[in-house]
């Protein structure tokens, strides 16, 4: 009878004894493959795993190309309604008899944002995961008139003439030039270059990069 109970328990310690051994090779395969991302634990990691290695192109010309692909990148648009004046005036009649004044409702917008297929190489500067890009300066690229919501508001004219047909053609001129003015003025290409950094820097995070400067 006390045989078999000491086979039993050298048998339960046997069990033990193995359990414990597999649950310690198990832990020591973890670390390993969690941390062998380089040289030959890497190549050894994946093999094991069966994973293959995840590689980057992180030269200077390949993220110059990959940059610029991305072109005219437009970050900014500003929109704004407003009602502009213009008026003729006859140097010798008062406007009563010679005047003409037109009111235009005009809705038009800014949009501003990098031209980025002028980044060059020596904009780019990589040291191993870190990269550091200088993004050429934030262009207002266009001003706009959107021509089907701007519309006269009111018109008058002197008892003595007839509206001018080149009036209302130079207050939307003269519009679209004040549009550009209050988009400028109001920071359309500091927030366009914000913007773009932001843009710029998911990108090179998803290409791999773990710190990312851009200017």
């Amino acid at each position: 009878m006390t045989t078999e109970h000491n086979s039993r328990r050298s048998f339960s310690g046997a069990i033990l004894v193995f359990l414990f051994a597999l649950f310690l090779g198990a832990l020591v395969m973890v670390v390993f493959l969690r941390h062998a991302t380089t040289g030959v634990l890497s190549q050894l990691a994946t093999a094991m795993t069966g994973r293959t290695t995840t590689t980057f192109d992180t030269s200077v010309p390949a993220i110059v190309q990959k940059i610029q692909r991305l072109d005219r990148l437009e970050t900014v648009v500003y929109s704004l309604d407003t009602v502009v004046e213009g008026s003729k005036s006859s140097a010798v009649l008062p406007d009563l008899l010679a005047g003409d004044r037109i009111l235009l409702i005009v809705h038009g917008q800014s949009i501003a944002g990098v031209d980025l297929s002028k980044l060059h190489p020596e904009d780019v500067h990589i040291d191993g995961r870190s990269i550091r890009v200088t993004l050429p300066p934030s262009e207002l690229f266009v001003t706009t008139i959107d021509n089907q919501h701007t519309r006269v508001y009111a018109r008058s004219t002197g008892l003595l003439t007839s509206a001018d047909q080149n009036l209302e053609s130079e207050t939307r001129a003269h519009a679209q030039d004040q549009l550009q003015k209050d988009a400028l003025s109001d920071g359309i290409l500091d927030a366009a270059r914000k913007n773009a950094c932001a843009t710029i820097t998911t990108l090179l995070y998803g290409l791999g990069f773990q710190h990312v400067e851009v200017m």
